[in-house]
């Protein structure tokens, strides 16, 4: 590996460690070439999640990063660390191009839309901005098997991203974003001022709860087909899934306080959980 293609690499794990703990601590099982991987997939994905999330004119900034992958689809070089690595990772394996295109897409409905009906479009919203990342990391966690892999891969994703939901409620009312499916509040008789007036009250755990049990179908479906994954793919895997399924039960010991706190699994807990499913 070229000077230049190992610190393109090391950029890109710097991004992950700085901005995600659970997936750095879980993925950092891999194997190198694989783990080198998924820091690149990682790193493209926050990129665009900060265009949408920091940008000064996200709009803009996300077509100006839409004509740069296109660029890159079409075998340009691109000489910044992300696109360096990316490349590399596109020509070693058999990546699925729509699921980039689809997570862009994905971080777009947030400039748009800012609360959501149902259920049914809460999930497709998180197929957008959280399973495309599943599709995009399954040719490297299971290069011979990702084709049957995928349908699992989208339900590990949906759960994953509703756990990001139920987890930051307080964070999202900050930027005008409720993703909690409004027939659902209506009918536990929870408010949208209720909800702006951070009131937890028997309707909001009743709401956050029942979108915990989808999440935890998800998450059993998502892991199904865990043996059908490499050996050296699956403790990862099954790892970042038990981390993030964590912070559920984080939540509910702190009682549900999502309006003013962001929860975290500790260093030793994440310790715990990965010793206990090895």
């Amino acid at each position: 590996m070229s000077l230049l293609l190992t610190e393109a690499y090391k950029q890109c794990e710097t991004i992950i460690a700085a901005n995600s703990k659970t997936f750095y601590k879980a993925f950092s099982m891999l194997p190198s070439k694989q783990k080198n991987a998924v820091w690149a997939v990682y790193a493209f994905c926050r990129q665009v999640d900060d265009i949408v999330d920091e940008g000064s004119n996200p709009k803009v900034e996300l077509q100006h990063f839409k004509a740069e992958f296109s660029r890159f689809k079409n075998g340009e070089v691109l000489d910044t660390a992300m696109w360096i690595a990316l490349r590399d990772v596109f020509d070693q394996y058999e990546m699925n191009e729509k699921a980039f295109d689809d997570m862009i897409i994905g971080q777009e409905m947030d400039l748009v839309k800012h609360e959501y009906e149902t259920l049914k479009e809460v999930k497709l919203y998180s197929y957008h901005v959280a399973s495309t990342v599943g599709l995009m990391l399954l040719p490297i966690l299971a290069p011979k098997t990702h084709r049957e892999l995928e349908a699992d891969a989208i339900s590990l994703g949906i759960a994953m991203q509703i756990t990001n939901i139920l987890r930051d409620i307080g964070e999202d009312l900050e930027r005008k974003r409720v993703y909690l499916p409004k027939d659902l509040m209506n009918e536990k008789g929870y408010t949208i001022e209720m909800l702006y007036n951070q009131e937890i009250n028997p309707a909001f755990i009743s709401i956050w709860e029942d979108l915990a049990i989808e999440a935890k179908r998800f998450y059993e479906e998502g892991l199904q087909s865990l043996h059908k994954y490499p050996i050296s793919s699956q403790l990862p895997l099954k790892g970042a899934a038990h981390l993030y399924r964590a912070i559920l039960e984080k939540i509910r010991k702190e009682e549900y306080r999502v309006f003013t706190e962001k929860h975290y699994v500790t260093s030793l807990q994440k310790q715990t959980i990965l010793t206990s499913i090895l």
